[in-house]
């Protein structure tokens, strides 16, 4: 990534809604703790938004609500094991680093814990294979850091990773991740996530491989999520929120493809918020998609007009994050908020690791 990237964001939607109209009590005991024994085999919410209620099915089932001209999307990112544990080289004290994005110029982003260890100038000790040096205290108080290994070894720094880092499970799950490719979709390839996009986590490639069959078009973009994605709408007016950038790229195949299909009457279904967010930064006033490769704030909530989403497949979301306004922009706020509540009642799994939902 040598140039500067162009940056997406979008239109404030003047709303009465506050973000306490999007909160709804969760047992602790449905935050799913460990992926579902079969990917596909978790439960399915189909939300259809010309009928009322819901129905309750099996994800694999999804492809009988796929027609051969539609078109899924999904994100094709790679989490990385973005969590470092490691001692500061003169003092000798633990710390963690967090890795939030790389940078054009090949510095790193980081949340560091305890900050008050990671001063200007500050260097940190991985396993000694990777030396961390703090290059810069951003304003919200996140490092830069520059990383230093053996480039013999090597081949770049995400080969170092696999050898010394962590998955950087989400805080509501404690229980230890046995395998690290439950956490990664099956179509995973481009590194630099620091959080799964988990509605993709359902598919499995034999049931991808019945949906090509059937004549079902499948694109891949990627968007790198970021650790802002768990960070909680702290302000009560909901225009007022930060939303931090993302970098995302879609090629022009997959752009044409997209605008090919939905010029002849198909339906573009993004798999997860993260693929979402890739077509709407994307797509222009008329809904055409366009190749791009740049950064995203865009903020969905309801009021937003969709330009190149029909369809959704996404999980179940925390209460007053962004991504329960972006499925309420998409569903509706009161058919949403409805369906969250009977999901409780039917005691789905939610979050991460949960259930799924398909939006229609």
């Amino acid at each position: 990534m040598e140039e500067t990237l162009s940056h997406i964001t979008n239109e404030r939607v003047p709303t009465t809604l506050s973000t306490s109209d999007f909160y709804y009590d969760l047992p602790e005991e449905l935050i799913a703790q460990s992926p579902s024994p079969e990917r596909d085999g978790c439960r399915l919410m189909v939300v259809d938004r010309k009928k009322d209620g819901v129905e309750h099915r099996v994800f694999h089932d999804i492809i009988d609500y796929l027609r051969p001209e539609d078109m899924l999307v999904v994100n094709s990112s790679k989490v990385i094991p973005a969590r470092l544990l490691g001692t500061e080289v003169n003092r000798g004290g633990s710390m963690e680093l967090l890795l939030l994005r790389m940078l054009e110029n090949g510095e790193w982003e980081t949340l560091v814990r305890p900050g008050k260890r990671a001063k200007l100038g500050a260097e940190f000790s991985f396993s000694d294979i990777l030396r961390a040096t703090v290059t810069e205290v951003m304003e919200d108080g996140n490092r830069k850091v520059k990383f230093a290994y053996d480039t013999e070894k090597y081949k770049n720094i995400y080969e170092v990773l696999d050898a010394v880092g962590n998955m950087p499970l989400p805080p509501y799950i404690t229980k230890k991740l046995e395998n690290k490719d439950d956490y990664q979709t099956v179509y995973a390839k481009e590194e630099g996530s620091a959080a799964a996009p988990t509605a993709g986590l359902h598919f499995t490639e034999a049931l991808l491989e019945k949906i090509r069959e059937k004549g079902v078009g499948y694109g891949e973009v990627t968007l790198h999520v970021g650790l802002g994605t768990f960070r909680p709408v702290k302000v009560e007016k909901i225009e007022e929120h930060l939303m931090h950038g993302e970098y995302f790229y879609i090629t022009e195949e997959v752009a044409d493809e997209i605008n090919r299909r939905r010029a002849a009457g198909g339906r573009i279904i993004a798999v997860g918020t993260t693929s979402c967010r890739v077509l709407e930064s994307a797509s222009d006033d008329r809904g055409i998609v366009h190749p791009m490769h740049a950064e995203t704030s865009i903020f969905i909530y309801p009021g937003y007009r969709f330009k190149a989403t029909d369809a959704l497949i996404t999980n179940f979301h925390l209460p007053e994050s962004t991504l329960i306004m972006l499925v309420s922009a998409l569903a509706g706020k009161e058919r949403m908020m409805s369906a969250y509540e009977e999901a409780v009642r039917e005691r789905y799994r939610f979050f991460s690791f949960g259930d799924a939902m398909l939006i229609i």
